[in-house]
Protein backbone atom coordinates (compact mmCIF):
# COMPACT_ATOMS: atom_id res chain seq x y z
CA UNK A 1 0.00 0.00 0.00
CA UNK A 2 1.89 3.11 -1.38
CA UNK A 3 1.35 6.85 -0.05
CA UNK A 4 0.03 7.90 -3.55
CA UNK A 5 -2.36 5.17 -4.03
CA UNK A 6 -4.12 6.17 -0.61
CA UNK A 7 -4.22 9.81 -2.02
CA UNK A 8 -5.97 8.93 -5.39
CA UNK A 9 -8.71 7.15 -3.70
CA UNK A 10 -9.34 9.81 -0.78
CA UNK A 11 -9.70 12.20 -3.63
CA UNK A 12 -11.47 9.70 -5.34
CA UNK A 13 -14.32 8.95 -2.54
CA UNK A 14 -14.20 12.90 -2.35
CA UNK A 15 -15.42 13.63 -5.89
CA UNK A 16 -17.02 10.46 -6.68
CA UNK A 17 -15.80 10.99 -9.98
CA UNK A 18 -12.60 9.27 -11.53
CA UNK A 19 -12.63 12.83 -14.34
CA UNK A 20 -12.53 14.62 -11.48
CA UNK A 21 -10.46 13.62 -9.34
CA UNK A 22 -7.88 13.42 -12.15
CA UNK A 23 -8.26 16.89 -12.88
CA UNK A 24 -7.61 17.45 -9.22
CA UNK A 25 -4.85 15.41 -8.95
CA UNK A 26 -3.00 16.97 -12.18
CA UNK A 27 -2.48 13.61 -13.72
CA UNK A 28 -4.40 11.45 -16.72
CA UNK A 29 -7.66 8.80 -15.57
CA UNK A 30 -6.38 6.33 -16.56
CA UNK A 31 -3.48 6.48 -14.17
CA UNK A 32 -6.14 6.99 -11.32
CA UNK A 33 -7.83 4.12 -11.97
CA UNK A 34 -4.60 1.57 -12.65
CA UNK A 35 -3.43 2.68 -9.36
CA UNK A 36 -6.71 2.18 -7.40
CA UNK A 37 -7.20 -1.11 -9.32
CA UNK A 38 -3.61 -2.27 -7.74
CA UNK A 39 -4.78 -0.84 -4.51
CA UNK A 40 -7.75 -3.02 -4.71
CA UNK A 41 -5.69 -6.20 -5.60
CA UNK A 42 -3.58 -5.90 -2.92
CA UNK A 43 -6.07 -5.42 -0.21
CA UNK A 44 -8.25 -8.57 -1.67
CA UNK A 45 -11.80 -5.82 -1.63
CA UNK A 46 -13.51 -3.68 -3.92
CA UNK A 47 -13.48 0.36 -2.28
CA UNK A 48 -15.52 1.58 -5.51
CA UNK A 49 -18.80 0.24 -6.98
CA UNK A 50 -18.59 1.56 -10.66
CA UNK A 51 -20.69 2.26 -12.83
CA UNK A 52 -21.22 4.59 -16.37
CA UNK A 53 -23.20 6.88 -14.58
CA UNK A 54 -22.37 6.36 -10.90
CA UNK A 55 -19.12 5.94 -8.49
CA UNK A 56 -19.80 5.03 -4.76
CA UNK A 57 -17.76 3.95 -2.06
CA UNK A 58 -18.65 0.16 -1.08
CA UNK A 59 -18.32 -0.96 2.75
CA UNK A 60 -14.78 -1.76 2.70
CA UNK A 61 -14.15 1.68 0.94
CA UNK A 62 -16.35 3.21 3.81
CA UNK A 63 -14.15 0.97 6.19
CA UNK A 64 -10.78 2.20 4.46
CA UNK A 65 -11.60 6.27 4.70
CA UNK A 66 -10.65 7.31 7.88
CA UNK A 67 -7.60 5.49 8.15
CA UNK A 68 -6.53 7.12 4.55
CA UNK A 69 -7.14 10.21 5.94
CA UNK A 70 -5.09 9.52 9.17
CA UNK A 71 -2.10 8.16 7.15
CA UNK A 72 -2.29 11.43 4.66
CA UNK A 73 -2.34 13.91 7.93
CA UNK A 74 0.56 11.98 9.22
CA UNK A 75 2.50 12.03 6.21
CA UNK A 76 1.77 16.18 6.16
CA UNK A 77 2.56 16.13 9.60
CA UNK A 78 6.30 14.77 9.14
CA UNK A 79 7.08 16.83 6.30
CA UNK A 80 6.19 19.34 8.19
CA UNK A 81 8.50 18.26 10.95
CA UNK A 82 11.28 17.85 8.88
CA UNK A 83 10.98 21.07 6.78
CA UNK A 84 11.11 23.12 10.36
CA UNK A 85 13.99 21.17 11.33
CA UNK A 86 15.73 21.82 8.08
CA UNK A 87 15.03 24.99 8.13
CA UNK A 88 16.06 25.54 11.89
CA UNK A 89 19.28 23.81 10.77
CA UNK A 90 20.32 25.97 7.84
CA UNK A 91 19.34 29.30 10.29
CA UNK A 92 22.07 31.45 11.54
CA UNK A 93 22.72 31.59 15.16
CA UNK A 94 23.81 35.11 16.32
CA UNK A 95 26.17 34.75 19.05
CA UNK A 96 27.59 38.11 20.82
CA UNK A 97 31.07 37.70 21.35
CA UNK A 98 33.44 38.59 24.82
CA UNK A 99 37.00 40.17 24.28
CA UNK A 100 40.05 37.66 24.54
CA UNK A 101 38.51 34.18 23.65
CA UNK A 102 41.68 33.77 22.28
CA UNK A 103 41.86 30.16 20.77
CA UNK A 104 38.68 29.20 22.37
CA UNK A 105 36.76 31.02 19.95
CA UNK A 106 38.07 28.93 17.06
CA UNK A 107 37.44 25.54 18.77
CA UNK A 108 33.98 26.92 19.70
CA UNK A 109 33.31 27.44 16.38
CA UNK A 110 35.00 24.21 15.00
CA UNK A 111 32.72 22.08 17.45
CA UNK A 112 29.68 24.29 16.24
CA UNK A 113 30.44 23.43 12.38
CA UNK A 114 30.68 19.89 13.22
CA UNK A 115 27.61 19.15 15.43
CA UNK A 116 25.40 21.93 13.48
CA UNK A 117 25.52 20.74 9.67
CA UNK A 118 24.72 23.54 7.57
CA UNK A 119 23.71 26.33 10.12
CA UNK A 120 25.66 29.20 10.28
CA UNK A 121 27.07 30.73 13.52
CA UNK A 122 27.55 34.89 13.00
CA UNK A 123 29.13 36.98 15.37
CA UNK A 124 28.36 40.07 16.98
CA UNK A 125 30.36 42.50 19.38
CA UNK A 126 29.30 45.47 21.47
CA UNK A 127 29.56 45.81 25.53
CA UNK A 128 28.11 42.76 27.80
CA UNK A 129 25.04 45.39 28.44
CA UNK A 130 24.42 45.35 24.89
CA UNK A 131 24.88 41.96 24.50
CA UNK A 132 23.01 41.16 26.74
CA UNK A 133 19.91 43.39 26.05
CA UNK A 134 20.06 42.09 22.68
CA UNK A 135 19.50 38.15 24.27
CA UNK A 136 16.59 39.20 26.43
CA UNK A 137 14.81 41.04 23.20
CA UNK A 138 15.79 38.02 20.83
CA UNK A 139 17.99 40.25 18.15
CA UNK A 140 20.95 37.69 19.67
CA UNK A 141 20.29 34.05 20.13
CA UNK A 142 23.40 34.01 22.78
CA UNK A 143 26.19 36.22 24.15
CA UNK A 144 29.56 34.99 25.70
CA UNK A 145 30.45 36.89 28.80
CA UNK A 146 32.98 36.69 31.74
CA UNK A 147 32.11 36.65 35.76
CA UNK A 148 28.58 35.77 37.28
CA UNK A 149 26.02 37.80 36.30
CA UNK A 150 21.89 37.63 37.33
CA UNK A 151 18.89 38.46 35.25
CA UNK A 152 15.54 36.78 35.90
CA UNK A 153 14.51 36.96 32.10
CA UNK A 154 17.83 35.34 31.00
CA UNK A 155 19.53 31.65 32.01
CA UNK A 156 23.65 31.71 32.46
CA UNK A 157 25.32 27.90 31.56
CA UNK A 158 28.67 28.18 33.44
CA UNK A 159 31.14 27.22 30.65
CA UNK A 160 35.15 27.07 31.01
CA UNK A 161 37.48 29.18 33.74
CA UNK A 162 40.55 31.37 32.68
CA UNK A 163 43.36 32.15 35.14
CA UNK A 164 44.64 35.90 35.21
CA UNK A 165 48.19 36.02 34.01
CA UNK A 166 50.11 39.39 35.19
CA UNK A 167 51.47 41.18 32.02
CA UNK A 168 54.69 43.27 33.08
CA UNK A 169 57.92 44.83 31.33
CA UNK A 170 60.16 41.53 30.25
CA UNK A 171 63.38 43.64 32.05
CA UNK A 172 61.66 43.86 34.82
CA UNK A 173 63.27 41.78 38.37
CA UNK A 174 59.90 40.29 38.52
CA UNK A 175 59.69 38.60 35.06
CA UNK A 176 62.38 36.24 36.38
CA UNK A 177 59.78 34.48 37.69
CA UNK A 178 57.32 31.86 35.98
CA UNK A 179 54.94 32.65 39.26
CA UNK A 180 54.30 35.97 41.07
CA UNK A 181 53.00 36.47 44.26
CA UNK A 182 50.21 39.19 43.70
CA UNK A 183 51.58 41.35 46.45
CA UNK A 184 55.02 41.92 45.17
CA UNK A 185 53.08 43.55 42.17
CA UNK A 186 51.49 46.56 44.66
CA UNK A 187 54.78 49.04 44.13
CA UNK A 188 54.21 48.84 39.88
CA UNK A 189 51.38 51.08 39.00
CA UNK A 190 48.39 49.20 37.55
CA UNK A 191 46.78 49.88 33.88
CA UNK A 192 42.74 48.28 34.26
CA UNK A 193 39.89 49.14 32.56
CA UNK A 194 37.44 50.73 34.27
CA UNK A 195 34.45 49.16 35.90
CA UNK A 196 31.88 50.66 33.58
CA UNK A 197 33.93 49.02 30.67
CA UNK A 198 34.36 45.31 32.45
CA UNK A 199 32.62 45.44 35.75
CA UNK A 200 33.54 41.75 36.29
CA UNK A 201 37.34 41.97 35.25
CA UNK A 202 37.96 45.41 37.33
CA UNK A 203 36.64 43.81 40.62
CA UNK A 204 38.29 40.91 40.12
CA UNK A 205 41.49 42.48 40.08
CA UNK A 206 40.78 44.66 42.60
CA UNK A 207 39.61 42.14 44.99
CA UNK A 208 42.35 39.68 44.58
CA UNK A 209 44.39 42.81 45.17
CA UNK A 210 43.09 43.79 48.43
CA UNK A 211 43.27 39.52 49.73
CA UNK A 212 47.13 40.03 48.29
CA UNK A 213 46.88 42.82 51.30
CA UNK A 214 47.55 45.88 48.91
CA UNK A 215 45.41 48.71 46.71
CA UNK A 216 47.19 49.03 43.63
CA UNK A 217 48.79 52.12 42.96
CA UNK A 218 46.56 53.39 39.69
CA UNK A 219 48.13 53.86 36.35
CA UNK A 220 46.52 54.87 32.91
CA UNK A 221 43.68 53.34 31.81
CA UNK A 222 43.75 50.17 30.08
CA UNK A 223 42.91 51.36 26.87
CA UNK A 224 43.64 48.81 24.23
CA UNK A 225 46.00 45.70 23.73
CA UNK A 226 47.96 47.03 21.37
CA UNK A 227 48.69 50.54 23.14
CA UNK A 228 48.63 49.14 26.44
CA UNK A 229 51.35 46.50 25.94
CA UNK A 230 52.91 48.89 24.01
CA UNK A 231 53.25 51.42 26.93
CA UNK A 232 54.18 48.37 29.45
CA UNK A 233 57.41 47.15 27.22
CA UNK A 234 58.72 50.69 26.54
CA UNK A 235 57.36 52.83 28.55
CA UNK A 236 57.61 53.49 32.54
CA UNK A 237 57.19 50.26 34.49
CA UNK A 238 53.57 48.89 34.89
CA UNK A 239 51.34 46.18 34.68
CA UNK A 240 48.28 44.93 33.68
CA UNK A 241 46.30 41.54 33.09
CA UNK A 242 45.27 39.38 30.71
CA UNK A 243 43.22 36.29 30.52
CA UNK A 244 45.28 33.28 29.73
CA UNK A 245 43.94 32.24 26.72
CA UNK A 246 44.66 35.54 25.69
CA UNK A 247 48.04 35.93 26.34
CA UNK A 248 49.23 32.77 24.64
CA UNK A 249 48.08 35.00 21.68
CA UNK A 250 49.80 37.92 22.50
CA UNK A 251 53.71 37.35 22.46
CA UNK A 252 54.87 41.21 22.18
CA UNK A 253 58.64 42.19 22.64
CA UNK A 254 59.29 43.42 25.67
CA UNK A 255 56.23 41.87 27.62
CA UNK A 256 56.36 38.95 29.59
CA UNK A 257 53.30 37.08 30.79
CA UNK A 258 53.31 35.29 34.37
CA UNK A 259 51.36 33.61 36.80
CA UNK A 260 49.75 34.65 39.61
CA UNK A 261 49.53 33.19 42.90
CA UNK A 262 48.53 34.20 46.80
CA UNK A 263 45.59 34.44 45.24
CA UNK A 264 45.35 32.89 41.65
CA UNK A 265 42.56 35.18 39.94
CA UNK A 266 40.64 33.36 37.63
CA UNK A 267 37.28 33.82 35.98
CA UNK A 268 34.69 31.88 34.87
CA UNK A 269 33.09 32.44 31.70
CA UNK A 270 28.98 32.00 30.78
CA UNK A 271 27.07 31.56 27.80
CA UNK A 272 24.08 33.59 28.08
CA UNK A 273 20.54 32.43 26.72
CA UNK A 274 16.86 32.79 27.11
CA UNK A 275 15.44 29.97 29.52
CA UNK A 276 13.31 28.62 26.75
CA UNK A 277 13.59 25.79 24.85
CA UNK A 278 16.48 26.46 22.55
CA UNK A 279 16.04 25.60 18.80
CA UNK A 280 18.41 23.37 16.83
CA UNK A 281 20.96 26.27 16.06
CA UNK A 282 21.47 27.13 19.82
CA UNK A 283 21.40 23.56 20.83
CA UNK A 284 24.24 23.07 18.42
CA UNK A 285 25.66 25.93 20.11
CA UNK A 286 25.42 25.04 23.22
CA UNK A 287 26.46 21.19 22.92
CA UNK A 288 29.63 22.99 21.02
CA UNK A 289 30.51 25.30 24.48
CA UNK A 290 30.06 22.08 26.78
CA UNK A 291 32.48 20.18 24.28
CA UNK A 292 35.27 22.74 24.51
CA UNK A 293 34.35 23.06 28.65
CA UNK A 294 34.94 18.98 28.79
CA UNK A 295 37.88 18.37 26.98
CA UNK A 296 39.78 21.70 28.60
CA UNK A 297 38.74 20.05 32.28
CA UNK A 298 39.83 16.56 31.34
CA UNK A 299 42.66 17.94 29.86
CA UNK A 300 43.49 19.75 33.27
CA UNK A 301 42.66 16.84 35.05
CA UNK A 302 45.19 14.56 33.59
CA UNK A 303 47.85 17.18 33.83
CA UNK A 304 47.14 17.37 37.69
CA UNK A 305 47.28 13.63 37.90
CA UNK A 306 50.71 13.41 35.71
CA UNK A 307 52.31 16.02 37.96
CA UNK A 308 50.69 13.70 40.97
CA UNK A 309 52.80 10.63 39.59
CA UNK A 310 48.92 8.34 38.78
CA UNK A 311 47.02 8.31 35.92
CA UNK A 312 44.39 10.67 34.70
CA UNK A 313 40.97 10.21 35.43
CA UNK A 314 38.11 9.00 32.88
CA UNK A 315 35.35 11.64 32.53
CA UNK A 316 31.82 11.20 31.04
CA UNK A 317 30.15 13.23 28.72
CA UNK A 318 27.95 16.19 30.64
CA UNK A 319 24.53 15.77 31.92
CA UNK A 320 24.40 19.42 31.64
CA UNK A 321 23.11 19.98 28.21
CA UNK A 322 19.65 20.96 27.19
Amino acid sequence: MEIRQLRYFLTVAEELHFGRAAERLHIVQSAVSQQLRRLEHELGTELFARSTRVVRLTEAGHRLLPYAREMLALQSRAREALDELRAEQAATVRLGTSSGLGGRLDAVLAAFARIAGHAQLELVTGTTEERLRQVCSGELDATLLRGERTDPGLEFLPLWQDALLAALPAGHDLAAHETIDLARLAGLPLRLSPASRNLALHDLVMRSCREAGFQPVPGPEFTNDQDTLAAIGHGRPSWTVFYASQARQLPVPGVAFRSLRDPAPVIRTYLAVRPTPPRAGLRALIEACYAITEAEAEAEAEAEAEDRGCPGPRTSSSDRRR
